[in-house]
């Protein structure tokens, strides 16, 4: 179990501190309630489960052979979260209302985009990855223990913002949190591209 503490530290860290899928879990549970959030809530750790085997079992070898395809990569992400951001910050109480909140598919897709997603992966397979242990076996561990570690922490992000959606009844209160949220976006995607 100690073996397992620096990783489970290192999921909780990642899991728990702003970021893109946090950022938008906040914004889904304000604008859509907790269930509209939950199917965002396990499409995210089911994308996040599937990137850690990917990069547990080989995919990493492939961005140290070729560092063009993780430059690519992180852009397109910086890219697409410019893009979230300009849809959020457009977003108003009658467009929330009649939008759909993000379903499972969508946000499990979202981490093949999202860079923080894959500096927690390519971070967990390099660093704490279990040496000496069956390969498939290993990558199972890590990744289960990061949709334990990270469940509740996304949970915690959809439960703030269902906490403040009584406050954004209010058209302009909304467009206000919709418009800080579009530009917390923005400032991760300028993050992700230094």
């Amino acid at each position: 179990m100690t073996e397992l503490l620096p990783l489970m530290s290192y999921c909780l860290v990642m899991s728990a501190t702003p970021g893109p899928n946090n950022v938008m879990l906040a914004t889904t549970g304000a604008n859509f309630g907790g269930r509209g959030a939950l199917p965002a809530i396990l499409g995210i750790q089911a994308g996040l489960f599937v990137q850690t085997i990917l990069m547990c079992v080989g995919l990493g070898s492939v961005f140290v052979a070729y560092p063009l395809a993780h430059q690519v990569l992180r852009i397109t992400g910086a890219l697409y979260l410019v893009f979230l951001a300009w849809k959020l910050s457009g977003a108003t109480v009658a467009g929330a209302q009649a939008a759909k909140a993000v379903s499972f598919v969508q946000a499990t897709v979202f981490q093949a985009l999202n860079p923080k997603s894959w500096v927690k992966a390519i971070t967990v397979a390099s660093v704490f990855m279990p040496a000496g242990h069956n390969t498939v076996v290993s990558a199972l561990l890590v990744a289960v223990i990061g949709a334990l570690v990270g469940t509740p922490c996304n949970l915690m992000w959809a439960l703030f913002g269902v906490s403040i959606r009584h406050l954004l009844k209010d058209p302009r209160k909304q467009r206000v949190f919709n418009l800080t949220m579009g530009a917390i976006l923005l400032v991760l995607a300028v993050m992700f591209l230094r």
